[in-house]
């Protein structure tokens, strides 16, 4: 069963990415998802903040060409999203309207800073500056 739900979320991220026409956003997606849903043994397992930081340097090099440990972090914090859209909402997209507890990593790279985005539950998203939201404030504030 487990396998079944982590095949799932894998095809539907892929899908959604897919169909926003990002091949960007859909490797971060699948590699994300398949680290957030399934641990040792198969048992689903929730990001916590250093595997999204993790997630987020590999995700960085690869979209830089940069080595992970040549990128600089600004800042990781755990957060509270407003919605499913993980302070990244898409235009025309529907997301859940619940609070996500999650997290926002910023690196530094050669041509800037790049701002990712996640839920507990999923992979990590680089998130353009003309979509990127802030959490709720008062939510989680554990940065390092």
């Amino acid at each position: 069963m487990m396998k079944y739900l982590t095949l799932m979320g894998t095809l539907l991220a892929s899908s959604v990415a897919v169909a926003c026409g990002s091949q960007q956003l859909a490797a971060t997606a699948v590699a994300g998802a398949a680290e957030a849903e399934t641990g040792k043994g198969g048992v689903m397992q929730r990001l916590d903040l250093d595997s999204a930081v993790r997630l987020a340097r590999a995700d960085a090099a690869r979209v830089t060409g940069t080595a992970a440990d040549s990128l600089t972090l600004i800042s990781a914090e755990r957060v509270t999203w407003s919605n499913g859209g993980v302070g990244c909402p898409m235009p025309g997209v529907e997301y859940t309207q619940a609070l996500v507890p999650g997290f926002r990593i910023r690196l530094r790279g050669p041509a800037g800073e790049l701002d990712y985005h996640a839920g507990e539950r999923g992979g990590v998203l680089l998130c353009p500056a003309k979509r990127a939201t802030d959490p709720v404030p008062g939510g989680y504030n554990s940065k390092i």
